[in-house]
């Protein structure tokens, strides 16, 4: 189903779907970036774990209300979404004080926020996607007052639907960021994906890290630890 490569990124292809032109193909890459791109490396079999994780997350965003780009997984590595115009903004939602924010703000690790802490993150890989206010979203971005408003209600909505499905196979959602596109039409819903490379995931029980934060910081591995939440995520379905 796949025409031109219309874009590619960190961890994933864009491609033109040959049978709609308003549809596009997302294959997912085995690679895995942090710190901006600074950290990389190729891990055989991430793509398809996201792609299978992402894909039984979405449709259960659509049951309980929340639109997406999303439409259905094609094969092991790909799915179908809508065409959206990516807003260049990162909405980054947070329920516990981990990585980035402790150091910027001086926060003891696992300081809670009540009510969830919603950051705004300029999307530009030259300037390491700094942190920005309102005012700076609505200056860079093409959103307007009441949009801004919109997306931030939307993300803690998702925050708290994603909180509870993840307690299901007991995993605390810590922080996660999300992107948001603009449809043909004008209207604004959330695209890219929903996966352990987007969300900070940590055993219940145990706290241990299940996300991409293994990598990052080198302490467990990638593969197993993606290869566990599909099967939680799996035999919760």
């Amino acid at each position: 189903m796949k025409a031109e490569l219309l874009y590619e990124g960190k961890a994933k292809k864009v491609y033109r779907s040959s049978t709609d032109s308003e549809k596009l193909v997302l294959s997912y890459k085995n690679d895995a970036t942090a710190f901006n791109g600074k950290k990389k490396e190729s891990f055989p079999g991430k793509g398809r774990l996201n792609n299978l994780i992402s894909s039984l997350i979405f449709p259960y965003l659509h049951e309980r209300g929340i639109k997406s780009h999303f439409m259905k997984r094609l094969n092991e590595t790909e799915q179908l979404v809508m065409e959206t115009t990516i807003i260049p903004m990162e909405v980054v939602v947070r329920n516990l004080a981990t990585g980035s924010i402790t150091k910027r703000l001086g926060l003891r690790e696992k300081t809670p926020f009540s009510p969830p802490l919603v950051e705004l993150f300029y999307k530009n890989d030259d300037l390491d996607d700094p942190l920005i206010n309102d005012d700076h979203a609505l200056l860079l971005t093409d959103v307007i007052h009441k949009e801004l408003r919109e997306i931030k209600a939307q993300a803690l909505e998702i925050n708290t639907v994603l909180t509870e499905f993840f307690q299901s196979i007991n995993l605390k959602l810590v922080d996660f960021k999300l992107e948001f596109g603009r449809l043909p039409n004008g209207d604004i819903v959330l695209s890219d994906e929903i996966s352990p490379d987007t969300c900070r995931l940590w055993d219940l029980k145990t706290n241990e890290k299940m996300d991409k934060d293994v990598f990052r910081q080198g302490t467990g591995d990638l593969i197993t630890v993606y290869e566990q939440i599909l099967q939680r995520l799996e035999r919760r379905v």
